[in-house]
């Protein structure tokens, strides 16, 4: 019998005969079983007239299934396997998990620390595989990728090959997929899995020239299911319905949307986290809607981090908080340094944030559009990043907001997460500090980090400093209340952060 580890894709295939259109004129799934428990899977169509049916077994034991089809030689196939414990190192897909946070199915904490690449996919293959070695250097966990090629500034090279077959008119047949440029889709989604990467699928994006984002509904649709079979055994897979998709609201509106983000629902019984991303700051998508799993946004204003989160009920992920890069545009241009502190306050405010890199080059090799290599500095200090979190937050971050706590968190950001708080000052550079820190004094760990240098230094106890809250009205001390139960002294320099850990 068969063996599967938990989480890896169970595969068969299927001998069909000759149809005039294959994609079109059959249908298969399976039903998958284990004990009462029932799980349907799609199938689709491989070449060759052959079927292929994947199935991601999310428990161990003893699985059967059977085949159910329009046509009779692919209908009534049975078969079974057994699923055993998952490969070392392999979590399972992540879920949302304590409402605003991530976990592997395993229950794993998962940080999402995500890259942009819209059309690495799309790239020489040479260039791909330079992609897959910088990936391996970093410390990202997640790339967020298109299916389609993408035409834009910077990107508008030919792609590797046609998302769909191309007639003798020069034209790409929508009803029928380009089943070598699926397979290598397939390739590499699998790759990324094997380095412990999330593929953040981008599904339908505007920036097209070869019809893709206007195919009509109907073929829409028969795309998703077709992409969904494909990919959804993958467990490293997550759907984003659209980068953009307000830019198309004139072909697909939001009740159009909402019933893409259903056909999703209905093909994948995995149920990955599923998201949609918007292009004008202030054309957000209702993310309240049960169907959307987290809050994909763009948005360079991460202040505002803690009330989205407030608002959405949602983890929040800024997929584009800007790029650093210094291309004529204001989203790819803005410094590394900036960047590392937009991803500092957005985490100190309970979201996560996503990397992107558009520096200039002669060849127009961007990271953000083409991948290959890094040529900026943000990565690294991304990395350290999420090294703290993964080494001190078990739950997730909660951000001390100005709806719960003073208002100087309206400028500064702070969090924290069972006995380990972090203060983050960005721009402000004070040289003694208290607000956020414990109220009740202790055995602490106490640690200055500088979030550019990366580095890490003990800090000792400190008297209170002399505010305005301790002073009183007009000087005279009126038993204020105190800030915390002491003060730390810093640097007086921007972009450090302080981190308090209770000694257990």
């Amino acid at each position: 019998m068969p063996q599967v580890a938990l989480w890896d894709v169970f595969e068969f295939e299927l001998e069909g005969t000759d149809l005039p259109n294959p994609f079109i004129d059959a249908s298969l799934s399976a039903v998958f079983s284990l004990g009462n428990r029932k799980v349907i899977a799609k199938g689709f169509y491989d070449g060759d007239r052959t079927w292929r049916i994947r199935f991601m077994p999310d428990t161990e034991g003893e699985w059967r299934f059977v085949t159910e089809s329009n046509q009779p030689e692919l209908n009534g196939s049975e078969g079974s396997f057994v699923c055993g414990p998952a490969r070392p190192g392999f979590h399972g897909p992540v879920r949302v998990r304590n409402q605003f946070h991530f976990a592997h199915a395993d229950g794993t904490p998962y940080f999402p620390f995500g890259t942009t690449c819209y059309a690495w996919t799309h790239q020489p293959l040479s260039m791909q595989d330079q992609t897959l070695d910088t990936l391996r250097h970093t410390r990202f966990n997640k790339i967020r990728m298109g299916v389609f090629p993408k035409h834009y500034i910077y990107n508008d090279n030919e792609p590797l090959m046609p998302m769909f077959e191309v007639g003798d008119d020069g034209k790409e047949d929508f009803d029928r997929p380009n089943l070598s440029a699926f397979r290598h889709l397939d390739a590499q989604v699998s790759k990324l899995r094997e380095m412990g990467v999330e593929a953040d699928i981008i599904l339908f994006h505007p920036y097209d020239r070869w019809g893709y984002c206007a195919m009509g509904e109907e073929r829409d649709t028969r795309y998703l299911r077709y992409v969904v079979a494909r990919l959804s055994a993958y467990s490293n897979v997550w759907w984003s319905l659209a980068n953009e998709y307000d830019f198309l609201l004139d072909a697909k509106p939001v009740e159009y949307w909402d019933r893409l983000f259903h056909v999703v629902e209905e093909c994948d019984p995995n149920r990955h986290v599923k998201s949609i991303h918007n292009g004008n700051p202030s054309m957000n998508f209702d993310h309240r809607k049960p169907w959307v799993d987290h809050v994909c946004i763009q948005n360079w204003d991460v202040k505002r981090t803690a009330t989205w989160r407030d608002t959405w009920g949602k983890p929040v992920i800024n997929d584009e908080p800007e790029y650093e890069g210094d291309i004529p545009r204001p989203w790819g241009n803005i410094s590394a340094q900036e960047l590392v502190n937009r991803f500092w306050i957005t985490v100190m405010r309970g979201g996560y944030a996503g990397h992107g890199e558009a520096f200039m080059h002669p060849e127009d090799l961007l990271w953000w559009a083409k991948g290959g290599v890094l040529r900026g500095e943000s990565w690294k200090r991304i990395g350290f990043l999420r090294d703290l979190l993964e080494q001190d937050v078990k739950r997730g971050l909660t951000p001390y907001t100005p709806a719960n706590s003073r208002g100087e968190f309206n400028r500064v950001s702070g969090a924290h997460d069972g006995g380990v708080r972090y203060l983050y000052f960005g721009e402000h550079q004070p040289r003694e500090w208290a607000v956020g820190l414990p109220m009740e004094d202790g055995d602490y760990d106490i640690d200055l980090i500088d979030t550019w240098e990366m580095t890490i230094t003990p800090l000792e106890k400190a008297p209170l400093p002399v505010s305005p809250a301790l002073r009183g009205h007009l000087g005279v001390v009126h038993n204020a209340e105190p800030e915390a139960a002491f003060g730390i002294r810093l640097p007086g320099k921007p972009w450090q952060a302080v981190r308090v850990r209770t000694r257990k």
